[in-house]
């Protein structure tokens, strides 16, 4: 059985060996890891065989993996600092650019003509997570994530600097310069029943930046980015 999965998908075994340094042990999560949604089929009325188990274990190891070394490398930094970095590496946008760069973008199986979020590799590097956790243990996954990602791939300087409450900084700028400021979000539902919100950034009741997420607060922050980036642009 297990030369036969071995031979049936030794591309994706060497994928692994290749991005993360070692051969699975059991294959079957590391399919299901790299599954969006979009291509899963229903196993249970409203369940699919999907990533998106994999992504919420995945999403819990990655974050007390990131709070532990944070908490160890800042050891004078007070709680507020510890938390704001931490949202900061384990951020949608981050984790997507994180997953790019590690070239799990190549592996990961989606229907193409479907609405898909701009933040399907940085869930997919969680699903990842979750699926090395089960397959290889915490103490091994950690070491993984400091060592293969956080190491080669993560700035903590740079991260130090990096703006993350954009709804914050755009709330405030208008209320500085006496504009108003509005952020429209509807619910929607996409085409494999997959809920999300979009939402519109009103400057003086003109669209300034526009961006959809599973979350609505996701969603506002994403749109105060792209406004920001519109009227500071502007500005200058």
């Amino acid at each position: 059985m297990i030369r036969r999965l071995i031979s049936q998908h030794k591309d994706l075994y060497q994928s692994i060996k290749n991005l993360l340094g070692f051969y699975p042990t059991n294959i079957r999560l590391y399919l299901l890891a790299f599954r969006h949604r979009s291509v899963a089929t229903e196993i249970k009325e409203g369940v699919k065989d999907s990533n998106e188990r994999l992504e919420f274990l995945g999403d819990a190891i990655l974050g007390a993996v990131v709070a532990e070394y944070l908490f160890s490398r800042f050891p004078y930094k007070d709680e507020g600092f510890l938390t704001e970095m931490r949202s900061k590496m384990v951020s949608r946008s981050y984790l997507n650019k994180l997953a790019m760069k590690l070239g799990i973008d190549r592996l990961v199986q989606y229907n193409q003509n479907a609405k898909v979020y701009k933040s399907i590799y940085g869930d997919t590097l969680e699903a990842l997570i979750g699926a090395i956790y089960l397959d290889k243990g915490f103490n091994f996954t950690k070491k993984l994530i400091l060592n293969r990602i956080v190491k080669y791939y993560v700035d903590v300087e740079e991260l130090e600097q990096k703006e993350i409450n954009f709804k914050s900084k755009l709330i405030n700028w208008a209320q500085k310069n006496k504009h108003s400021i509005f952020f429209d979000a509807t619910e929607e539902t996409a085409a494999d029943k997959q809920k999300y919100y979009r939402v519109i950034v009103l400057i003086n009741d003109e669209p300034k930046g526009e961006a959809i997420g599973l979350s609505k607060k996701s969603a506002e922050q994403s749109a105060a980015e792209n406004a920001c980036a519109s009227i500071f642009s502007e500005e200058d």
